[in-house]
């Protein structure tokens, strides 16, 4: 279909008149107050025309200027003329002009070009980049409409060529499109400034790559052709001069879209929307223009429909490809195109999805061994002696324990805790102690084994010698912007802008203090919590034993006063967890921006330290507390410990679950991890999913010759700059969680390897489906990741030693099977009697002791002298009565001891492992040695044989007179003009 720039004037866009007295054309459409732009106005709009547009202009006038439709539409405007007349005189405004559009737009003929095209009016440019902008009565509309006629004629300065689509053509009658392309001299100068590699030979070096057992994968294998769309090639960065050495076969196809949209935006951050007279230098860029309201959206188009193929055989069809092998979830076992996906969102996307695939992959070995620790535990249940007699009537039964909360909680038998310790024994084995070591070589190969896949990938995508190039090339628009001291570089000698110290300074300053406050709001936070775990533990006791649970059906029998704490204290903390990130993200994207980076790599970098610091602090901490601090500093019966070290508040410290601390940090652990996990799939499929439907709900149904390919994508959702950078957030948060407190539940790979294999799916789906085309982007490696990766491994060992030190009960066990067992023969009877210390009941103190009513009615006074609590302390009576014991400071040793034997085996493998796998394949250093020889070979012949073929002209084109002729070394050329 063809389409008409102008602006309609008046309130009306079109009329339809149906004559049914005229013979067969009697049905068309007149236009009562829109008039066909001449010539002059496609320059007008923006539109570049050749010799060829120029002549086919004729047409496209007169073929808008009485539109005859057929004679079925005639017989039917007939029918139902009186009828359709009725109706649209009862339509007023917006409404009439949208019925009258859509009635415009049922009867255009179906045999004219398809409005879902990639490309200009005349089909044959290609657009690279749509800008959109909404015309309509504004305060501003002057300024941004001056704005945009600066802006467009810079950009035609540039080279680009435009195209507008008038407001009348979109389909809410307000958006009008501009679109832009790039022809080959604006793409051949940008793709040398930008050293964009390009291919001058096929790849000729065989891949002897064999993989054992190669057959076993053949079920998980894409096509070939899906799987490597392109040939291998050898590349060299794009040199204007030296056209021919390239594989140039057709210049409209040589850059494919995702290099074009790359250059075109490239030249969008940096082009003026001001008149040169203007002094101010920050009046440019599209981002500007965007924020200012000038510009709605600018995005580059997708190719075509993700659910079908585009009619246009000139379509690639790329996103229709990647939806059908890659976004479905029935894809999930299968490879991912990577190539696929790096032609058509560029490497920067592509990286992500190597990392996120090859994060699966690993973590299915990591799930595999957690599971079979966990079933050890089940299956090892019997032989815990220890939970035996806290189950038994024999000794559980007959062990009276001292209350857990001041005047609300009463004295209570320790048999009474079975079900709790049946569920710790699930998690605090001798597996646990594996399994950590386990994950501590795990994490090490992980990381080694990513920095050989990732070296592969730059080979293979040409990304070897990018970083140099990602420094100097791609400084962030903003800061040429904001920077207006200028000072010479040294190296290329030419001026560039700079910030000076002092302002550096005081920028940074601003934004650490600005961290620290948050960092400091998240401790307030976690504090509140801790506050509230005190203060209803006791509320939840009274509760439950004035209404027992026991009647409510599966999980009646395991509810406890503590657990009840525990999983609506990790619930609440779970939502100011979320709560914190929706404001802090806003705070760490103003002050990374107040700090101006150079380099977009220099301003993901910082942003990302921000980012994961807060959110290091805002999702471990909780975790943190019961696992290190929890139980640690409660006291004993006659001199318990308060929060605030104040007795005043009666927030008396928390003690652990009596099956141990460890089934609390696991709850915890779940808690936290799954929800973070749900939530996240909600934000990412979900709500862009909902959004879409909404903005679209009006043009669904259009038929694809009519719902432009410009409009279907403006109707999707913006993919930000930032958008990869909450994926890998995401996952590192993730990775956090399945490494540092791995030890408390071994079970964590393997809900995060089910997640992930849903969230690479999920991120392809909607990267596909509900996102606008991201504009593409050069990356090397996952930056500042890679460093937080290695960071949060080093710790994992730490604090998984301290987790099975101090927050299991492994040590204490060890200690006495070897050291303080009963009898002569190691054994773990009597363990029970030997962890819990004796207390006078008569010295508890008249504010410790419960109220009246509170305790149980088997608990008798008279015949009750003492109750029972976990520690290691001297008996009433005796010289040093509650000191700790010897035992205690024996324990106490062995667990240091642990945790240093622990650490220096876990980094000695570490260390030895990363040591043992190179990070660069031998067989692609080889192949990058061997390509830059090859290189330099082809260029040298390249250049020799230019120089030849000068000479040969220079010599075939040199005459000199008979009588004066000089030395052959003297000859001159001959001007070919005489």
């Amino acid at each position: 279909m063809n389409r008409i720039g102008g602006k309609p004037r008046d309130d009306s866009l079109i009329e339809v008149q149906c004559n049914a007295g005229e013979d067969n054309n009697g049905c068309q459409l007149e236009s009562f107050s829109e008039e066909v732009p001449e010539y002059a106005e496609y320059e007008h709009n923006g539109s570049s025309l050749s010799s060829s547009d120029y002549e086919l202009a004729p047409s496209i006038h007169s073929s808008h200027s009485s539109v005859t439709v057929c004679v079925e539409c005639e017989r039917e405007c007939s029918e139902h003329n009186s009828q359709s007349i009725h109706h649209l005189d009862s339509l007023s405004g917006i409404w009439r002009k949208r019925a009258l559009f859509l009635k415009y737009r049922s009867r255009v003929d179906k045999q004219q070009q398809s409005k879902d095209s990639v490309f200009f009016r005349d089909g044959v440019r290609r657009i690279d980049f749509v800008i959109s902008y909404v015309d309509e009565e504004h305060k501003d509309a002057e300024k941004r409409l001056e704005r945009r006629k600066v802006y467009e004629a810079k950009l035609q300065e540039c080279g680009l060529e435009l195209e507008t689509e008038d407001k009348a053509e979109s389909e809410d009658g307000r958006t009008c499109f501009l679109k832009i392309h790039a022809p080959w001299e604006v793409l051949a100068t940008y793709a040398e400034i930008l050293k964009i590699k390009v291919p001058f030979k096929v790849n000729d070096i065989p891949d002897h790559r064999d993989i054992p057992l190669s057959w076993l994968c053949t079920p998980f294998r894409l096509p070939t052709h899906i799987m490597h769309p392109e040939p291998d090639y050898f590349t060299s960065p794009f040199d204007k001069s030296k056209v021919d050495f390239f594989l140039i076969d057709d210049k409209d196809t040589f850059f494919p879209p995702s290099v074009r949209n790359r250059i075109v935006y490239y030249i969008l951050s940096r082009c003026a929307y001001q008149n040169t007279t203007s002094q101010r230098n920050d009046k440019k860029g599209i981002k500007r223009l965007l924020n200012n309201g000038t510009y709605t959206a600018a995005f580059p188009l997708h190719d075509c429909r993700y659910w079908t193929q585009s009619r246009d055989p000139n379509c690639e069809n790329e996103r229709y490809s990647l939806y059908r092998y890659w976004a479905q979830f029935f894809r999930f076992y299968k490879q991912q195109p990577l190539d696929r996906i790096r032609k058509y969102y560029g490497e920067k996307i592509g990286i992500y999805f190597a990392w996120l695939g090859f994060y699966t992959e690993m973590l299915f070995y990591a799930a595999v061994v957690g599971l079979f620790c966990f079933i050890y535990a089940i299956t090892t249940y019997d032989q815990s002696v220890w939970s035996k007699e806290i189950c038994s009537e024999e000794v559980g039964g007959q062990i009276v324990m001292c209350p857990l909360c001041d005047k609300k909680c009463g004295y209570w038998k320790l048999n009474s805790t079975c079900k709790s310790t049946w569920q710790s024994h699930l998690f605090d084995n001798v597996g646990t102690v594996f399994f950590a070591v386990f994950m501590a070589i795990w994490v090490t190969l992980f990381l080694e084994l990513w920095k050989r896949r990732q070296a592969r990938l730059e080979y293979e995508w040409d990304l070897v010698d990018f970083e140099e190039e990602q420094q100097q090339l791609q400084l962030r628009p903003e800061y040429e912007i904001k920077c207006q001291k200028r000072r010479l570089n040294r190296i290329t000698q030419e001026m560039e802008p700079y910030l000076p110290l002092t302002s550096q300074c005081v920028r940074n300053c601003l934004s650490g203090v600005t961290v620290l406050f948050w960092i400091a709001l998240i401790i307030a936070s976690i504090i509140g919590v801790i506050a509230y775990r005190l203060a209803v533990y006791a509320a939840f006791a009274s509760a439950m034993r004035d209404s027992p649970t026991n009647k409510i059906q599966l999980v009646g029998s395991v509810i406890t006063p503590q657990l009840a704490t525990s999983v609506t204290a990790s619930c609440i903390n779970f939502v100011i967890i979320m709560i914190l990130n929706f404001f802090y993200e806003r705070v760490a994207i103003w002050i990374t921006d107040l700090e101006i980076p150079k380099t977009h790599l220099e301003y993901e970098n910082r942003l990302t330290v921000k980012m994961f610091f807060f959110q290091f602090v805002n999702y471990y901490s909780s975790c943190f507390y019961v696992a290190f601090f929890k139980g640690k500093f409660v006291g004993y019966p006659g001199d318990y410990a308060y929060m605030f070290n104040n007795k005043l508040s009666g927030l008396r410290n928390e003690e652990c679950d009596p099956g141990g601390c460890l089934i609390e940090l696991t709850t915890q652990l779940v808690i936290v991890m799954t929800g973070k996990q749900a939530w996240g799939n909600i934000q990412e499929a979900l709500v862009p999913w909902m959004k879409n439907w909404w903005v679209s709900r009006s043009a669904r149904n259009h038929p694809e010759s009519l719902y432009s390919r410009w409009e279907q994508d403006h109707d999707l959702q913006n993919f930000s700059q930032l958008g990869l950078f909450y994926e890998y957030l995401e996952m590192v948060i993730q990775f956090g969680f399945i490494t540092l407190f791995v030890a408390s539940f071994p079970l964590a790979p393997l809900l995060a390897l089910l997640n992930n294999i849903l969230e690479v799916r999920v991120d392809a789906w909607k990267l596909t489906t509900q996102f606008r085309r991201p504009i593409a982007a050069k990356a090397h490696s996952i930056g500042a990741w890679e460093e937080i990766l290695h960071m949060i491994a080093v710790f994992s060992v730490v604090t998984n030693a301290f987790i099975v030190a101090f927050t299991s009960d492994m040590i204490p066990r060890l200690v006495y099977l070897y050291a303080y067992h009963d009898g002569d023969s190691p054994t773990m009877q009597g363990y029970i009697n030997n962890s819990l210390s004796i207390f006078n009941i008569s010295q508890i103190p008249i504010d410790n002791q419960p109220e009246p009513g509170e305790n149980p009615g088997w608990f008798n006074a008279s015949d009750t002298t003492t109750c029972r609590y976990r520690d290691y302390r001297y008996p009433p009576g005796h010289e040093k009565e509650y000191h700790h014991t010897m035992q205690f400071w024996h324990i106490i040793a062995a667990k240091l001891a642990f945790i240093i034997i622990m650490e220096h085996v876990a980094f000695l493998v570490k260390f030895f492992v990363a040591w043992l796998i190179p990070d660069v394949p031998s067989d692609v250093k080889a192949r990058v040695r061997r390509e830059r020889y090859l290189i330099q070979e082809y260029l040298q012949k390249y250049e020799l044989a230019k120089l030849k073929e000068q000479l040969s002209i220079n010599n075939g084109a040199c005459t000199c007179p008979e009588d004066t002729a000089p030395p052959p070394t003297a000859c001159t050329p001959v001007d070919p003009r005489l």
